[in-house]
This record gives structure tokens, C-alpha cells and sequence, in this order.
């Protein structure tokens, strides 16, 4: 595609830490047993800390971190490793721990292990099993947190405890970290930041964001999440004539509201491709099937580009959201009463930006879809920092890329942009090189599955994610 020199661009306009070492590595191999370590029997214990981690109900709101916090850290003295908690707010709070190199750290050579606490909230009515018994069934493990994002976590846990046992000779801190949510909220990272930098400073970081992607039994493609989409909230205030709704009148804020939000909802934005979009597609088009790669390079085709876009954003929705804004309503508020008419109603409709794009010009343009006086649309002032993307030509990514493709032979190694919100901005603010990479091998429906019931992971693609995080994390922190 016409974007091919990315990595040229990137390598001169993203952020490249001045510390980062030659980017001549070896990348050696982690089987189970190697320096004194039985990593199958480990992984058996990160299954048992899984479902302990999951049997405590951390569902946000309220959230209930601090008893999964006391948990992993109990869990963390049984091996000799020291974690402090931090409290944020009450039952709010983050836990970390370090595995120190040498007497003075240094902070832009450590490495720092995201993972989260909280979890969405969820019905158990419509759960098969119960959401918060870690139960295992067949081949897999089910419970909230099981994909998203506690079996993160968890792997994490089982990295630094390896590395503990086998007294690996490490080059670089490692520091594990888990808070309590991971969309950047006042409680979780914003708070670690802001309070207790020194704990977690780091030059570089892995959270989650990123995916190994399995079709039809077969990791296709490996996405290290290096940049983000940017959620931004809008509220949709309209105002009306109060009354009585045994004397209806037209003027009524409900009413409004309704229209205005059906044609915010049907507002399309036009397609935009970034440098790291362009090189996505263009690399995908390889290892994906005929039909579907004939259409991702036909995205460069001005004259078929508009097919394009349509065909692939049927295909897969997480594509179709990569190539543009996108407007979702997600919250209606009116009235108090079933017999009064309010004197109004409000809205919100969540917004995701392509990064570096600006909310006001589409807020303007979605003013003028609704065109009705009584309707205003207020953006949050809420929003994440504008961050750079993590640079890939660092030695990390060099090393996930490289440990990735003997893990995963044949599959594709590309940077990614997720269309999920992660904390990831927050470190990138701060200078360190994150990088999003959930470990395991799942398929699509495996990540839709988790928004909802019967959240599960299947116990040998979690044994197999601890592996690929530890190959990663040894071969970029310890001594050769």
C-alpha cells in the first residue's frame, strides 16, 4: 500500500527511549524444567490461582479489589516475594511487586506487568454455571474474569513467581502490577500515577489490548496492540415542556431526545486510515483467505475502496471499527414518575476516535444531523491524555515478535490498533513503551464470549499463554 514505510516512519516520529539497548537480541527457547523449574506444574498452580482469583467477586461497580489484592498477595509471600497494597478509595485499590536486578533500580530499563482486578458486571441468572465459582467443565475453566482480564493477571503472577524460583539472573527490574480496572479510571492506574509513581516506574510495560488470534484451529496472527482508539463520552441534554402525561403536549423533552438520539445512532462517519491501519491490512491480506485478502487490497483502490470498507466491516465488526469514528447511544435518563412529563431528558452516547483525530469537528457535525434547539450535545471532560504509540522498533517489541514466531510458526507478527479502551495511554504518557498483548490463543467468539455469560477459557490455551508470557519476559529481562 502506499503506507508501507511505516516502521521507517515510526522509527523516526514515535517515541524511542534513549536507553533502549542494541537492537541485536537472541532469543532463546523456555521449555518446561529449564533452570530448575517445573513450568507444567506451575502452570497447574496459575489454574488453582485462577479460580481462587475468580471466586472472589470483584465486580465494578462496586468492586472488591482489596480482598483479590490481599489474595495475590498472600500468594506472593508464599514464594518470598514481597507486594505491597495501595488503597485508593475504600475496597479500591492496587497491589504491586518487584523482582529487583540490582541494589539501585533504574527505571527506564524495568519492566513492568500489567493486569486488573475488577470485572464487568454480570447476571448470574443467565449463567449456566455460577459467574463466580471457578468452575471447571470439560476442558475449560468458566467464571468473569476468566478471559478479561483476571487470567491476565494470573499469568503474570505465575511469570514472576518463575522467575523467583529458577533465580533467574535478571538484567532489568521486574515489576508486577494489578489494579483495579483497565480503562484508566480514578481508582486504577490514574491513582498509581499520580500517587505512587515511584512503585511502578517503568521504561517499559506489557498489558493487555493485544491478541493471538486463532482460525479454524490455527493461531493466524499475533496483534501487539501499540496504539489505541480514544473513548470519549457525549450527553445529549434535551428540554421539553412539563406537565401532566394526561395532557400531553408535543413540545416533550422525551420526545426530542428519541429523535435526536435515533439520528445520532444512524450518523455515519466516513472511513480514515492511519499509517498503522494502512500496514495492518496490507499485512493481513497475506495469511488471510482469497476472498477476504482481495478486499483488503482493494482498500488502496480509490474506486473500490468504498466496497471495500463495506465488505470487510461485514466481516468482521472489530475491522470495520478500525477504519473509522464510531457512535454508539448507551444511556436514555427520563423522568421520574409514570404519570409526568419531565421538563427533560438526557443521553449519552459513547464516542471512539481514531487516534490523533478531534471530537469537536464530529460534534458539530452531529449538532447539525439532530438540528433541533431543545436537543445540545456536551462532550465529558473526561478525556485519556493524548499519548504517542508505542515505537516498534524497540527491543521489547523485538522480542515479543521474535519469541511470537517461535511460539507461532507461520503465523503474522503486526502491530496493532485496538478499538478497546485499555490504561495503556496513561503509561504511554509517561514514557514508557507499552505494549498490549493478551497471551492467549483465542477465536473471535472466545473474546465476544467474554463480554457476556459463560465466560471461559479453555485450560490448555491458558497453560500455553503462560509460556509465551514467560519465553517473552525471560528473554527480554534475564542475563543470557
Amino acid at each position: 500500500m502506499a503506507c508501507r514505510f511505516l516502521s521507517t516512519f515510526l522509527a523516526l516520529f514515535l517515541l524511542v527511549p534513549a536507553v533502549a539497548r542494541s537492537q541485536s537480541q537472541t532469543v532463546t527457547s523456555q521449555p518446561g524444567g529449564q533452570n530448575g523449574i517445573d513450568l507444567p506444574g506451575l502452570e497447574s498452580q496459575a489454574i488453582s490461582w485462577l479460580q481462587s482469583l475468580i471466586r472472589i467477586n470483584t465486580s465494578n461497580p462496586p468492586g472488591n479489589d482489596v480482598a483479590a489484592a490481599k489474595y495475590l498477595q498472600g500468594v506472593l509471600k508464599n514464594e518470598g516475594i514481597d507486594a505491597e497494597i495501595f488503597e485508593s478509595s475504600p475496597g479500591r485499590d492496587f497491589i504491586v511487586a518487584r523482582l529487583s536486578a540490582t541494589a539501585v533500580p533504574n527505571p527506564s530499563r524495568a519492566l513492568l506487568l500489567v493486569g486488573h482486578l475488577g470485572t464487568p458486571p454480570t447476571d448470574p441468572s443467565k449463567w449456566s454455571v455460577d459467574p463466580f465459582g471457578g468452575t471447571i467443565q470439560g476442558d475449560y475453566l468458566y467464571g468473569r474474569g476468566a478471559v478479561d482480564d483476571k487470567s491476565m493477571t494470573v499469568a503474570n503472577l505465575a511469570v514472576l513467581i518463575a522467575l523467583k524460583r529458577s533465580n533467574a539472573h535478571l538484567d532489568r527490574d521486574v515489576i508486577f502490577f494489578a489494579d483495579s480496572d483497565s480503562t484508566g479510571d480514578d481508582a486504577g492506574i490514574r491513582f498509581a500515577l499520580d500517587s505512587h509513581w515511584d512503585k511502578i516506574a517503568a521504561g517499559f510495560a506489557i498489558n493487555n489490548g493485544g491478541r493471538v488470534v486463532l482460525k479454524d484451529g490455527k493461531v493466524q496472527y499475533v496483534g501487539v496492540q501499540v496504539d489505541e482508539k480514544v473513548s470519549r463520552n457525549l450527553d445529549v441534554v434535551a428540554t421539553g415542556t412539563p406537565g401532566r402525561s394526561s395532557l400531553p403536549d408535543a413540545n416533550n423533552a422525551v420526545t426530542h431526545l428519541a429523535a435526536a438520539m435515533q439520528k445520532i445512532a444512524a450518523y455515519e462517519t466516513r472511513p480514515e486510515f492511519t499509517f498503522l491501519t494502512h500496514d495492518y491490512f496490507d499485512a493481513l491480506a497475506n495469511v488471510e483467505d482469497n476472498e477476504t485478502a482481495k478486499w483488503m487490497r482493494a482498500l488502496e483502490d480509490p474506486s473500490r475502496q468504498a466496497h471495500a470498507v463495506q465488505k470487510i466491516s461485514e466481516d468482521d465488526p472489530v475491522w470495520g471499527a478500525m477504519m473509522r469514528n464510531t457512535i454508539a447511544p448507551t444511556i436514555l435518563q427520563a423522568g421520574d414518575h409514570p404519570n409526568a412529563i419531565p421538563a427533560e431528558a438526557r443521553g449519552v452516547v459513547n464516542i471512539r476516535l481514531l487516534p490523533g483525530d478531534m471530537i469537536e469537528p464530529l460534534v458539530a457535525k452531529l449538532q447539525q444531523a439532530v438540528d433541533d434547539s431543545q436537543v445540545q450535545l456536551q462532550i465529558e471532560q473526561n478525556a485519556p491524555p493524548p499519548a504517542p504509540a508505542s515505537s516498534i522498533e524497540s527491543d521489547l517489541y523485538s522480542t515479543i515478535s521474535q519469541v511470537a514466531k517461535q511460539q507461532f510458526p507461520g503465523a503474522a507478527v503486526l502491530p496493532y490498533m485496538s478499538v478497546e479502551s485499555t490504561d495503556s495511554p496513561f503509561l504511554r504518557e509517561r514514557s514508557v513503551q507499552t505494549y498490549g498483548l493478551l497471551p492467549f490463543a483465542l477465536a473471535d467468539k472466545d473474546v465476544l464470549d467474554a463480554a457476556g455469560p459463560n465466560e471461559r477459557i479453555d485450560l490448555d490455551t491458558f497453560r500455553k499463554g503462560v509460556e509465551f508470557l514467560y519465553a517473552i519476559v525471560t528473554n527480554f529481562a534475564a542475563e543470557k
